[in-house]
């Protein structure tokens, strides 16, 4: 066991962080344009709205929820030190997973079972979809079987997550806890050294620029009435746009 906690625990994070970096940059590099959601929102909208708003909005709460936990793990647990908060908090968490769970599989039924989007659809586009399912299930299960995550959280898995950062791994605490939260740790390792090769390297260029961008003004200075009659005549001239 000891041998398997060190390769999952310990040469898995190393291995997925080397595959990430590389990956990325290979694929910026190589493929610079497949570096996007490659989006078939054209192709199928309601099901992509459904899937992706609730997809999307319930893994920013729990990304952040677990970000939070590891960024100032004291503050949480003192936060939790009250059984009301820490109830609020959990079962808010849980809700949200059950809202990824939704998005996530209204995905996975829009891509297999729609005939536009087969030509657009790979195999590692299934492939991530599952794993995400397979995490998003664990995590729960984890939720329910091993309660006050939020707590165990920062006092745990926040000191071994940081002694990977700083190169002094240490899972003495980590290897004792249940293997289905170790499964759940694993999951996240394997899907973040896949993100270079899947649609999920999109996050790494999502256009925050957008929110603080002034608003973009186009002006065309052909008549309506001209441009909408069906009478009019074609001409090479452009319309003159400020």
């Amino acid at each position: 066991m000891a041998i398997l906690d060190n390769f999952l625990l310990i040469g898995l994070p190393y291995t997925a962080l080397i595959v990430f970096l590389v990956g990325t940059i290979y694929r910026y590099k190589a493929t610079k344009f497949s570096y996007s959601s490659l989006s078939s929102q054209f192709l199928e909208g309601r099901q992509l709205f459904w899937g992706a708003m609730a997809f999307h909005w319930g893994i920013l709460f729990l990304f952040f929820g677990h970000l939070t936990a590891f960024l100032i793990p004291r503050q949480v647990i003192t936060f939790n030190s009250h059984p009301l908060r820490l109830l609020i908090l959990e079962v808010t968490a849980f809700a949200f997973g059950l809202i990824v769970l939704f998005g996530i599989i209204t995905l996975l039924v829009r891509r297999i079972s729609n005939p536009r989007l087969k030509p657009v659809t790979s195999r590692m586009d299934i492939v991530i979809i599952a794993l995400l399912i397979v995490e998003v299930v664990l995590g729960l299960l984890v939720a329910l079987n091993a309660r006050w995550g939020s707590t165990w959280f920062a006092a745990v898995l926040t000191p071994y997550l940081r002694s990977i950062f700083i190169l002094q791994p240490d899972i003495a605490a980590v290897s004792a806890l249940p293997w289905l939260i170790k499964w759940h740790i694993v999951g996240a390792y394997v899907i973040f050294g896949l993100i270079p090769f899947t649609r999920l390297v999109h996050l790494l260029v999502v256009p925050l620029h957008y929110l603080w961008r002034p608003y973009q003004r186009v002006l065309w200075a052909w008549p309506r009435k001209k441009v909408r009659d069906p009478n009019s005549e074609w001409t090479f001239t452009k319309p003159g746009n400020n």
